[in-house]
């Protein structure tokens, strides 16, 4: 179909804020709360972006991660005014995440293995861990695609170019699309072992950075194609022009030391949308802080958009979602290119020579009518997404 997919609707949840406005004013004011983590107990130190309020606890039958996803899933639809569905629609619902915090069940494990007594609520929660289908449930959808994406940190961008197929297609009228993740002391104890974990709070594309910041949250879009949005009665300021998707086939964790595979997701996104570099306004980019990344993710940016394109990284507000981040920064992206301007890359104070952008130390009004989020994952997993302005 030649209708475009416009954004309608958008939620968010995070360290930074609990709705929209909130990290809308954090961002603005470069304000970041990273902390000890208090969700669980590890042997060792590091601080992470965690969404305290215990409004967002386990129960019996739901994990956080439902319940932090279903937050932003609530604020998107009544932003887009769909609190009830229109007669005869198809609702597609698209979460990305890395396991649904499957990995949150510890205590089951040990009680399992040592013979001990354990409760039956932690495979209770399992069972219920589709996360996309555990959202069509409490939304009372009867029918329409429900797919969960699992593609390590790219599966939040992965879930919105699997959205923008489906509406093009025609098997749904409206998409759901983002992600999100919890906190695990499972792979909080993993990146820790790789090495990438900072003592301090991460500092993306500085040259003195340590490694990245673990956090949770969820970032949703409402996706229509135009006439039935405009239809009823809707009207759209933003649009996804291009999705891109590409494989580095090098390392189970490291990034392509060139870029191959990002750069192939990004000019993939950018002959879907009929866009030429030039026409980016800003890029908001994966930026971890962890070494490696920011270095190749810098350079291929570079050299492909020109050292001057606009580059930030939001990570320094949220820390690293995981699964739940491409949502996340879909939505800083859209509020930064509906309202013209990108938040300071927060911790950001000394250029490294050997990237060759350099990130807003402020916040900075920016032009133009397109721009582009990426994301890379473990596993050589590139995404990138374009956004238009109506």
């Amino acid at each position: 179909m030649s209708e475009r997919i416009v954004i309608t609707g958008m939620g968010c949840l995070s360290a930074a804020g609990n709705d929209l406005p909130q990290h809308r004013d954090s961002l603005r004011a470069g304000q970041r709360a990273c902390q000890k983590p208090s969700w669980f107990t590890a042997p060792f130190e590091g601080p992470v972006y965690e969404v305290s309020n215990p409004a967002y606890a386990a129960s019996a039958d739901e994990m956080r991660v439902f319940k932090l996803a279903w937050k932003a899933v609530s604020e998107a639809l009544s932003q887009a005014g769909l609190e009830t569905l229109p007669t005869r629609s198809v609702l597609g619902i698209f979460l990305g995440t890395t396991t649904a915090c499957q990995l949150n069940d510890l205590e089951f494990q040990r009680g399992f293995y040592t013979g001990g007594p354990f409760s039956p609520v932690s495979p209770t929660r399992f069972f219920a861990g589709n996360l996309a289908d555990r959202m069509g449930r409490r939304l009372g959808v009867a029918a329409g695609p429900r797919v969960t994406v699992t593609n390590a940190c790219a599966s939040g961008t992965d879930a919105m170019g699997l959205a923008l197929d489906y509406l093009r297609s025609g098997l749904c009228d409206i998409a759901l699309a983002g992600g999100a993740d919890e906190l695990s002391l499972v792979s909080y104890g993993g990146f820790h072992s790789l090495g990438v974990l900072s003592p301090e709070p991460c500092r993306p594309f500085d040259k003195n950075r340590q490694g990245l910041n673990l956090g949770e949250g969820s970032g949703v879009l409402v996706l229509e194609r135009e006439p039935a949005a405009r239809a009823r009665g809707i009207s759209p300021r933003l649009f996804v022009a291009g999705y891109g998707s590409a494989s580095d086939a090098h390392h189970m964790t490291a990034p392509h030391p060139d870029g191959l595979g990002l750069e192939r997701a990004i000019r993939t996104a950018l002959a879907g949308a009929q866009l030429e570099e030039r026409d980016m306004g800003f890029i908001n980019a994966h930026g971890t802080a962890t070494p490696d990344n920011d270095r190749i993710e810098g350079c291929t940016l570079a050299r492909i958009f020109g050292a001057s394109t606009p580059v930030v990284s939001t990570k320094g507000y949220t820390g690293h979602a995981l699964g739940g981040v491409g949502g996340m920064e879909a939505v800083f992206t859209a509020i930064g290119l509906e309202e013209g301007w990108i938040p300071a890359n927060v911790g950001f104070e000394e250029q490294d020579p050997d990237i060759p952008i350099t990130p807003p130390r402020q916040t900075t009004t920016v032009d133009g009518k397109f721009a582009l989020s990426t994301s890379l994952a473990f596993g050589g997993s590139n995404a990138a997404l374009i956004l238009g302005k109506i």
